[in-house]
């Protein structure tokens, strides 16, 4: 490990540790405290390509969505070679409607990569603090502790750069034997060491209780102080195979509300709607539909 390396780290876990305790701190104000900050609700808008930047902010900002989850990614929104271009015009469309990119989908996994300083600027400069990072795949070939040490020491260089940028990079947990994080303790240990606010988690409660079955809640508590932003979708089981579903109508135990605001979340939450075929640009009006029923029943849950 580089010196760098290790100087980052320990200013990242003094940061990290300072957050923790300052959330617990405010949690034992009870009700002498100020209200708890509303949670952000943004929309991932993969389905809605075809709609121009202006089409799109006038539609979500009249569902009532607080922002959106923008791919900004190959095949999404803006590609990554034109973000300093284009991410510039969609930022102002949305702003007009009062909306934000609460989180930036992205490519990004490798500081390495020359285009992930590039982006990651242009999105900073904009006001952009989050982004969802690239999913990482386990090598058969390759051991587990080895690839879980390989991926901290990238983690921690990426966190670095987010650090310079002020910007926070977001893994999300997905379901499935070849992504890190669908077991979340393995992302537990790549995140070991860093702020939260350089590399937090996308907590996804569809593909936690995929993977998780009754026993999510053991790992959303160990996870707890690295969750940023949390998304919601929702699935149910046909046979062998998952099937997603509108919000409410699968597996996704809505006990998970509770549980998040018992735990203090105050971060953004992103509804994800899945049960719809995201390429057909014909299906947008469904789509728009989906997403206010889906965000009605949201509202419901948080209750």
């Amino acid at each position: 490990m580089t010196t760098n390396r290790r100087r980052f780290l320990a200013a990242s876990a003094a940061s990290f540790t300072a957050a923790v305790t300052a959330t617990a701190a405010q949690s034992t104000l009870g009700n002498d405290a100020a209200a708890t900050p509303k949670n952000t609700i943004c929309v991932f808008t993969k389905p809605f390509n075809s709609l121009s930047f202006e089409e799109l902010a006038e539609k979500i900002a009249a569902i009532g969505y607080d922002g959106i989850e923008a791919p900004i990614r190959r095949g999404g929104h803006i590609e990554p070679e034109q973000c300093a271009d284009e991410l510039p015009k969609l930022v102002e469309a949305l702003a007009k409607y009062g909306l934000k990119i609460t989180v930036m989908t992205s490519d990004i996994n490798d500081p390495g990569d020359p285009s992930t300083e590039r982006v990651l600027r242009t999105a900073a400069t904009l006001g952009i603090r989050r982004y969802r990072m690239k999913y990482v795949h386990y090598d058969p070939d390759l051991t587990i502790d080895d690839q879980i040490a390989n991926w901290h020491d990238q983690f921690v260089d990426l966190a670095a750069l987010n650090h310079d940028f002020g910007i926070t990079g977001l893994y999300q947990n997905h379901a499935g034997n070849k992504y890190m994080g669908a077991a979340i303790w393995d992302l537990d240990r790549v995140l070991a060491g860093i702020a939260p606010t350089d590399i937090g988690m996308a907590y996804d409660i569809r593909h936690a209780t995929v993977e998780g079955g009754t026993s999510w809640p053991t790992t959303f508590r160990m996870i707890r102080d690295h969750i940023d932003t949390v998304y919601v979708k929702d699935f149910v089981w046909e046979g062998a195979k998952m099937a997603n579903v509108p919000l409410g109508q699968g597996r996704v135990n809505p006990a998970f509300f509770k549980m998040l605001a018992d735990s203090d979340f105050t971060g953004p939450i992103s509804l994800h709607e899945e049960y719809l075929d995201h390429r057909k640009p014909e299906l947008v009006p469904q789509h728009l539909a989906a997403i206010e029923q889906d965000l009605a029943t949201l509202r419901e849950m948080m209750k």
